[in-house]
């Protein structure tokens, strides 16, 4: 997965807006950051549960690690190179859907 594409599947989620901080760009729905990339790297920072990174670690540990600072909450980070489509999609919605306000999720649902 490129890192434009990653970019353009955070911004496809309801409300999401990208906001630059820390000299990165951070993805948020309603003030809250779900993912942080930065366009000349090769890794992104996805919000996930520490159950889940336990699990895509386990699963590829080449591709996912626990993020610097923010691991202990979940997050992790991801090589762009090792990501497929499928999966990528998949945990950008996840992560979205962890910060996003409950009722902005449950209309998104009912639009799916």
């Amino acid at each position: 997965m490129t890192y434009e594409r990653f970019r353009r599947l955070c911004l496809a989620q309801p409300e999401a807006e990208q906001v630059e901080t820390w000299g990165e760009a951070t993805f948020r729905v309603r003030g809250r950051i779900f993912a942080i990339a930065s366009p000349e790297g090769q890794s992104v920072s996805l919000k996930a549960s520490l159950d889940d990174q336990a699990g895509l670690v386990a699963m590829d540990p080449k591709t996912f690690s626990p993020s610097a600072y923010t691991g202990r909450f979940g997050w992790v980070r991801v090589r762009l190179a090792g990501l497929g489509v499928e999966l990528g999609e998949k945990l950008v919605r996840n992560a979205w859907e962890r910060t996003a306000p409950r009722r902005l999720v449950g209309q998104n649902a009912r639009r799916r």
